[in-house]
């Protein structure tokens, strides 16, 4: 039961320590941010790929759809230079991913909507290409996952760090507090049960010396009939008289 006080009383500590020490962190301090890396929004001439690339429809010269863009292709130096697009089986060429590079692409708006067209595909061109090969293994979805969960606790890490450990410092002092309060009453209460046992063995002594003594005397008792019982079997009998002449 003692430790079950001094848990609770812990556990309370933790809890009301966690919103006091949130309010005490202090602001983070300004950041110089690096010139030259990070962009602060959309310029004139850039489009962002989820716009005007990424999922959209890929229209023939004569714009029938013949597929649509699923991912893009990076070079070396991070430059866009192709998309890989699927066609799904258009003019029956069947289903399957080809890489197409960027500037045979043309986009353009129509209807505030942006248009991308494919000249030089044909239905003879789109059967005759070979579906584009991959150099690296796609990312399998137990791959996303493990990235998802790493960065979920790294923010954990950051944000809730410095709290916790001020909480948990916290927490140990009301622990050993407790159980500084709780000791003398500790020792009482085992005191109390020695002093118990004791008494209880001294009022059940001359009640088991007693047993004992009877048990004693019941098997001596016992000892002494079976001794007579088997010296009378083993008698020997007596000879018969011889007769008279």
């Amino acid at each position: 039961m003692n430790k079950t006080v001094l848990s609770l009383a812990a556990a309370i500590v933790l809890a009301a320590a966690l919103p006091a020490v949130a309010q005490q962190t202090a602001p983070p301090a300004a950041v110089a941010i690096p010139k030259g890396v990070f962009f602060k929004g959309q310029s004139q001439g850039q489009m962002l790929a989820r716009d005007r690339l990424l999922g959209l429809s890929v229209h023939n010269a004569a714009g029938q759809i013949i597929g649509d863009v699923e991912d893009l292709i990076v070079g070396p130096g991070n430059e866009i230079q192709g998309v890989v697009m699927g066609t799904g089986g258009f003019f029956g060429a069947g289903e399957k991913r080809i890489g197409v590079r960027i500037s045979a692409i043309q986009i353009s708006t129509k209807d505030g909507k942006t248009v991308l067209t494919l000249p030089a595909a044909t239905k003879e061109v789109l059967s005759a290409l070979e579906p584009y090969k991959r150099a690296e293994p796609r990312r399998t979805l137990a791959d996303r996952a493990r990235d998802k969960a790493q960065e979920l606790t790294d923010k954990t890490k950051d944000s809730a760090g410095p709290a916790y450990e001020q909480a948990k410092e916290k927490a140990k002092q009301a622990y050993e507090s407790a159980r500084e309060q709780a000791g003398p009453a500790y020792e009482q209460a085992k005191e109390k049960a020695k002093q118990a046992y004791e008494s209880a063995r001294e009022q059940a002594g001359p009640a088991y010396e007693r047993a004992k003594v009877a048990a004693k005397e019941a098997y001596d008792k016992t000892l002494q009939a079976a001794r007579e019982a088997y010296d009378k079997a083993t008698e020997k009998p007596a000879e018969p008289a011889s007769p008279k002449q």
